[in-house]
């Protein structure tokens, strides 16, 4: 038995490793003779028409500045169709968005709350853009950023671009362990790229052909990470575009940036589930790989944890020294609990602050794991709240013109 406890022990190890060491080295050594994604510089004659959908529910607080944000990116204004989809708001949303009735943005007003995805179908057949743009109301994007989205569809190929986000930090911050990953994570889709295109878009700022964007999705389902999947379906690929900029801000709360990553894990893996043949390399080749390793291996790496202590259990009585990284798991559990104490309260000291991230990320995953094992489901959408500024049946819901 003591070969299979040692397997158990090691599994962390080789998976984590293989997670995000190997997979984004083998990566890299695919991409070394390929070039990087060229983006054309388009003629203002040669643009195409573009709809930017920006869902949200309750944000009074950000939309005034949001939509004067989007009003002053660089494109032309005939060419680009504003639409704001209220879930239902009940805040003073709506009012606010008709307040720019006469420079152009438009709003479609839910009659009851429907949740995120569901409520991108029912705005679908209102949008008259050939490229879609998509987007959140705590994010700021950069002015040319819409241009150099667009440019990426000149390739034929080119089903989705996505942009590139900057997690920056707000006022009480206390997640600056998020940093680090984002930057990460746009690295690896940067090597995907120039591969066979990345995995999954990014949900603050990303672009689809407009056939695509049709597709009708479950409400349960992660639409920014199921239009890859969408494109590969159909024959295109999904890039990200680095030139592309958006400032996400920085959630304020480790409490409130649990309970977002555990809801976007949910929908992520049912998204995967539903699209589970993408997984078949016989068919999907590279990108079969690719999925698997970027989702799939970091979706399970939290598992084998726990499973490793049972390892480590099963050989400290003839290998005391086995009780050295015990200890260090429980002294990590201890951290993130101090941490998540603190967060309620005050913000989390910066020596807490990357441990604290590191466990919580993963009982995120697990949390979600288990959620999704017991049948899926879901509450309805609540967007994650940060602070702005830094950098159903719906029959007979009509947009106005704002």
């Amino acid at each position: 038995m003591t070969p299979l406890w040692w397997s158990l022990v090691l599994s962390p190890l080789v998976l984590g490793t293989y997670t995000y060491a190997g997979y984004p080295a083998a990566l890299a050594l695919l991409a070394r003779k390929r070039p990087d994604l060229k983006l054309p510089e388009l003629r203002t004659d040669r643009l195409p028409r573009v709809s930017i959908t920006i869902p949200m529910y309750n944000e009074a607080e950000n939309v005034r500045e949001l939509l004067e944000s989007i009003l002053a990116l660089d494109y032309p204004e005939h060419l680009r169709q504003i639409l704001v989809v209220s879930d239902a708001s009940d805040d003073g949303t709506d009012e606010i968005v008709r307040e720019f009735e006469d420079r152009g943005v438009e709003l479609l007003r839910l009659p009851e709350r429907t949740g995120k995805t569901h409520a991108e179908n029912l705005a679908a057949p209102h949008l008259r853009g050939d490229i879609v743009i998509n987007t959140d109301a705590s994010i700021r994007i950069a002015p040319d950023a819409l241009r150099k989205l667009v440019a990426a569809f000149e390739d034929p190929s080119v089903g989705v671009a996505s942009g590139r986000d900057v997690s920056v930090a707000s006022a009480g911050d206390e997640s600056t362990a998020e940093g680090g990953y984002v930057g990460y994570e746009m690295w690896v889709r940067r090597l995907e790229t120039k591969v066979a295109g990345i995995v999954g878009a990014s949900g603050s700022l990303y672009a689809i052909r407009a056939d695509l964007h049709r597709t009708t999705l479950p409400s349960f389902l992660s639409r920014d990470f199921s239009s890859a999947l969408i494109a590969r379906e159909n024959g295109y690929r999904a890039v990200s575009v680095e030139e592309a900029v958006c400032a996400v801000p920085r959630s304020t709360s480790l409490r409130k940036e649990y309970g977002r990553k555990v809801r976007t894990m949910l929908r992520g893996m049912q998204s995967l589930v539903a699209r589970r043949h993408l997984l078949n390399p016989a068919h999907h080749g590279t990108f079969a790989w690719m999925l698997a390793s970027h989702k799939g291996c970091r979706w399970l790496l939290p598992w084998t944890f726990p499973i490793a202590g049972v390892g480590l259990l099963a050989l400290a009585p003839s290998h005391p020294w086995m009780w050295l990284p015990l200890a260090a798991a429980a002294g990590s559990g201890g951290v993130a609990a101090i941490g998540w104490r603190l967060s309620g309260t005050r913000a989390v000291p910066k020596l807490l602050a990357i441990p604290t991230f590191a466990v919580l990320a993963n009982l995120a995953v697990l949390h979600a794991s288990i959620r999704l094992l017991r049948g899926g489901g879901g509450s309805v959408w609540e967007p994650t709240r940060r602070l702005s500024g830094a950098v159903g049946d719906a029959t007979g819901a009509q947009p106005t013109r704002t």
